[in-house]
Formats: C-alpha cells, sequence, structure tokens
C-alpha cells in the first residue's frame, strides 16, 4: 500500500464519505483550494493506480469508489507513525499527546477504562 500525498488523502476522505461518486461530486465537496476540475479527475486515476479506488464505466464518465476502506489505511498509517516517530511505544504516543496538553486527565482515565474493561 503506497503512501498517500496530502491531497490524495483529502480525496480519498471524501469518497469514504460519499461512497460513490463522479469527479463532479468530490469537486464540489472541496471546500477550500479547489483544484481545476482536469487536476482533480488526474488524481483520483492515480488513486485508481495505486489500489484506492475503483470505478463503475457509464460511458465515457466513471463514478468512482474506495476499495480500500478508511479502517484499513488508518491501522497502517497510524502503526508507521508510532513505529517512526514514538519507537513502535504506545505509552509514548499518549505521552505526547499529555506533555502537548491533547488529552486530558478525564480522557486518559476514560482510556484506562477500557483497557480494563477489555483485560
Amino acid at each position: 500500500m503506497q503512501k498517500l500525498t496530502n491531497k490524495e488523502e483529502e480525496i480519498m476522505q471524501i469518497l469514504w464519505k460519499l461512497e460513490k461518486a463522479f469527479v463532479k461530486d468530490v469537486l464540489a465537496e472541496i471546500k477550500k483550494d479547489k483544484p481545476h476540475y482536469n487536476t482533480l479527475s488526474t488524481i483520483i486515476r492515480n488513486l485508481e493506480e495505486k489500489g484506492y479506488v475503483s470505478y463503475n464505466a457509464y460511458g465515457k464518465t466513471h463514478q468512482y469508489y474506495p476499495i480500500i476502506s478508511k479502517e484499513v489505511y488508518k491501522e497502517k498509517y497510524m502503526n508507521t507513525a508510532i513505529e517512526n516517530y514514538f519507537n513502535n511505544s504506545y505509552k509514548n504516543v499518549v505521552s505526547f499527546f499529555a506533555k502537548e496538553e491533547k488529552i486530558s486527565v478525564d480522557e486518559l482515565k476514560e482510556i484506562i477504562a477500557i483497557i480494563e474493561k477489555n483485560n
């Protein structure tokens, strides 16, 4: 599974949300920095070449849909980020967010409760 560019990830987020879409539908969902229609079409074709999307053809028009789920992508790239930036340690991940004040004590307590419930 190839890593996606930021713009490809943005397009995949839209396709995961819409489930099936024509290029014009994807374009309508982009709120800022809208690419030209042809540029967006090229990005989606690149996603197809990378194995992230497929399509149904209706004459010359294609309706695209994701073939890699958001969950599969998230798991792959979260694991990669944890390996590359946190020495493969979830404790380091949680510590990072605590130091950055991105997670509260109450949220940490909720996490601990979830872990205790599942063990």
